[in-house]
């Protein structure tokens, strides 16, 4: 019989404006931030355990972000964490 003792999942997320929208570089930079920061609220206010590895801005204005997420609330998961 197996059980999970732990588990966390490692997500690469990226945020982008469609082009149909026309947008310089620097609105749609802004907007991605934006959008961003809503994603890391969304997360707070669910009281999700995170922790965001690694923000990359592209050239392209779209923002690579690397977040590890703890996946259940009733374990312990201080190993992926520190």
């Amino acid at each position: 019989m197996k059980r999970v003792k732990a588990g966390c999942v490692l997500q690469t997320l990226v945020f982008l404006q469609k082009e149909e929208l026309n947008l310089s570089k620097e609105e749609a930079l802004k907007l991605n931030r934006e959008e961003v920061e809503h994603y890391k609220e969304s997360l707070e206010r669910a009281k999700t355990r995170y922790q965001i590895l690694d923000v990359k801005e592209q050239e392209d204005a779209s923002i690579i972000v690397h977040v590890r997420k703890h996946l259940n609330s009733t374990t312990d998961v201080e190993e992926y964490f520190n």
